[in-house]
């Protein structure tokens, strides 16, 4: 992705009693499924030409998708609006079988962008389903990755969006009862809706190995690990990032007196900075690295230049891109097959 320019000078260097920081959380940024997710439609403009279709946003990022639509790409909210036997990209929060079988009926060449870790919940609730449990889907109602899980098994899923909806749910069988969530959400939170669960159903199963992602987690607690010590927590990512929203509610959960979600560094307010002598940032699964450059700049502008990275994990998972597309143009493997991209 090309480079965000910032607006220099626009933040100003106010004189404090205290030297100022920045505590840069890692890990931060794109994980495994983001990259394999926008890897997989450059690939396919690559090979098909422009335009490529999309259903919904590739990843939950403005930034990315404006860049995606300048190479080719259209962004489509369902199926029937691409024209027959046009190359469609089904993006990285997965899609309900009923999405499969229409873009089938359409003759539309699909490619599947899903994360493998969204996949692996969805394989959960077939195999749940199929053994007649009822399924607690823990997630946010609207969310894509939750329609597309519930749309596995529409049957045996109810959906939980929070805690406070525990004393309502009703079940068929509390002896056959299994939850599963969406990969992006609050791991705190989370479990705390379990927990609940687990008080009004005993005998209530988990899934066969955690659902919420391991790129989720990392950034949860690399943030809180900063929210520690910082005062102001800026966090790169957009509204509609689940996992971005996710973090500035943690930071403030974890020490943090303010935190804001900005998409961009000119979003940055001189007001936040009055009175901070450390600022943290990090940011979402789905933000390119120079995006957080841009606010790097911004804040040196405004005289947080030392900065300071709060390491709490390494991450080196890659996926392999669709089948359709590990190959290059020639036929020969592609070296980034495994959805791998150089970072600056």
């Amino acid at each position: 992705m090309p480079r965000i320019p910032s607006v220099r000078g626009r933040l100003k260097d106010i004189p404090g009693d205290r030297p100022k920081r920045v505590l840069l959380a890692a890990p931060r940024g794109y994980c495994a499924g983001v990259d394999r997710a926008v890897i997989a439609v450059e690939k396919a403009l690559e090979h098909y030409g422009a335009p490529v279709y999309v259903r919904k946003q590739i990843v939950h990022n403005i930034h990315v998708v404006t860049e995606l639509e300048k190479q080719g790409a259209i962004f489509v909210d369902e199926v029937d609006e691409v024209p027959e036997g046009a190359h469609i990209v089904f993006s990285a929060h997965g899609v309900s079988p009923a999405v499969v079988h229409a873009a089938s009926d359409r003759g539309l060449h699909a490619i599947d962008a899903t994360c493998p870790l969204v996949t692996k919940v969805h394989r959960e609730a077939v195999r749940f389903a199929r053994d007649d449990f009822e399924i607690l889907l823990i997630g946010h109602e609207g969310h894509e990755e939750v329609e597309g899980t519930a749309g596995e098994a529409p049957d045996h899923v109810t959906l939980v969006n929070s805690p406070d909806d525990v004393p309502n749910i009703e079940v068929r069988d509390p002896d056959k009862v299994v939850w599963l969530s969406q990969t992006t959400l609050s791991v705190d939170e989370t479990m705390e809706t379990v927990r609940r669960l687990r008080e009004r159903f005993p005998n209530l199963q988990d899934p066969p190995s955690d659902d919420i992602c391991y790129a989720t987690q990392n950034r949860q607690v690399a943030i809180k690990k900063v929210a520690e010590e910082a005062e102001l927590v800026i966090v790169v990512g957009s509204a509609n990032s689940s996992n971005s929203v996710r973090l500035v509610e943690v930071a403030l959960e974890n020490g943090a007196k303010a935190a804001y979600r900005v998409d961009y560094s000119t979003e940055i307010k001189q007001e936040w900075l009055e009175g901070i002598a450390t600022v943290g940032v990090t940011s979402g699964a789905s933000v390119p690295e120079g995006l957080v450059k841009e606010v790097l700049l911004e804040l040196a502008d405004a005289g947080f230049g030392e900065v300071s990275e709060v390491k709490t994990a390494e991450e080196d998972l890659m996926f392999s891109l669709p089948k359709e597309l590990r190959k290059d143009l020639a036929g020969n493997r592609d070296e980034r097959a495994l959805g791998g991209r150089t970072r600056a």
